[in-house]
């Protein structure tokens, strides 16, 4: 019969070393969380005295110096400084979200009345319960409701409209002889000169167009962009574009025309190409789930943002792209490019269709740079996930 000893194999002579090893690891990685608990209390602290002066959650500068300084340490240590960066802009979202989380809670004009007409809408329920949180009044007035027209506009502070697009400027002709002269008309379409124009015809008092640059399935509005277009009488519209930015959002101002030509490109453009790639897999019959087994991670990424328009409302890509005879005229613009690019392909000439690509990339030139950052960054993050 075999020895006890020789029962169980003889552990190896660095196992008591790794265990103590772990047992230290172990250790630091409670001290991190520990640290991590001290680091919130010290935001909630910060959120405490940015909700005593209505300060903005959000400090590029403060930001970007931060990461700076936690790269020049981390060489100074021997770590990878994309690492630490990783780690800390993870960490500094977060403590954002917290502090928004918490200031959502506070309004810019405390018991403010606001009428939210199409309300009852997907994006007018979202902004609802945005200024529901923040204490402000909120009455809503649907298609159903313009026989309470009236009562619900009494006494209000803000009108803002969450209508389509084709239907803003019969709204606000039908709504506007209802208004207090003082209250704030705005409207969240995503085209601006026209509803613009008809606010300021039919409204008298101050006007501001705004354009949320999110969705209804957005959770935070951490780092989230606002276009906010002047109209009338800035300073008593301002209250409006603060408690955007007291939720965390970015307002950006500019004014109709400038927007309009950048969304033709931003979103008119961009979301009718997707549409048509998803279109024409589609017609191909693309077996979707295969090619993701071959696919490299920037494929699953593109495919990953077909997918995402095509979860979503069909109506509001509707709207979105066929806003304005502008933005219809740089869609045939479009297509007719695809055509000369077909075209180049078609004649088998390398070298004209490489000397098309170099003038082209001399003009992405400056942000060439940054687009290899950002994608590499969001490859590696997929990669992590999947």
């Amino acid at each position: 019969m075999p020895s006890k000893s020789t029962d169980r194999p003889n552990p190896h002579p660095a196992d008591r070393e790794l265990l103590k090893l772990r047992e230290a690891i172990d250790a630091i990685d409670h001290d991190m969380v520990a640290l991590l608990k001290e680091r919130q209390e010290q935001v909630d602290r910060v959120v405490a005295l940015k909700r005593a002066h209505g300060l903005p959650v959000y400090h590029p500068a403060r930001e970007e110096n931060l990461i700076s300084e936690k790269r020049r340490t981390a060489r100074a240590v021997g770590l990878d400084p994309d690492f630490l960066e990783d780690i800390f802009r993870r960490i500094l979202r977060q403590s954002r979200v917290e502090q928004t989380a918490q200031l959502a809670r506070q309004g810019t004009k405390p018991g403010a009345r606001l009428l939210l007409v199409g309300g009852g809408g997907v994006m007018g329920d979202y902004l609802a319960r945005w200024f529901n949180e923040a204490g402000y009044r909120v009455r809503i007035l649907e298609h159903d409701d313009w026989d309470q027209a009236a009562r619900l506009c009494d006494g209000i502070d803000l009108a803002l409209l969450s209508v389509p697009i084709d239907r803003t400027a019969e709204v606000v002709e039908r709504l506007s002889p209802l208004l207090p002269e003082d209250c704030v008309l705005s409207d969240i379409t995503s085209v601006k000169a026209a509803p613009m124009a008809a606010m300021l015809e039919a409204h008298p008092g101050p006007v501001v167009g705004l354009h949320p640059l999110f969705g209804p399935a957005t959770t935070s509005l951490d780092k989230q962009v606002v276009i906010a277009s002047p109209g009338r009488r800035a300073t008593e519209c301002q209250w409006l574009l603060d408690q955007f930015t007291a939720w965390g959002a970015i307002v950006i101002s500019s004014d109709p025309e400038e927007h309009d030509d950048a969304m033709a490109v931003i979103q008119a453009l961009r979301h009718f190409a997707t549409f048509s790639f998803g279109k024409f897999l589609f017609e191909q019959d693309v077996p979707l789930d295969r090619t993701l087994e071959f696919s490299s991670p920037i494929y699953r990424l593109e495919l990953g943002m077909v997918g995402r328009l095509f979860a979503q409302d069909p109506s509001l890509y509707s709207e979105i792209i066929k806003a304005s005879p502008e933005r219809r005229q740089l869609l045939r613009d479009y297509l007719a490019s695809l055509q000369d690019s077909l075209a180049l392909i078609e004649t088998g000439d390398k070298a004209a269709f490489e000397s098309v690509f170099r003038k082209v990339a001399a003009w992405f030139d400056p942000f060439s740079g940054q687009a290899l950052r950002e994608t590499t960054f969001l490859i590696d993050k997929l990669i992590e996930r999947f």
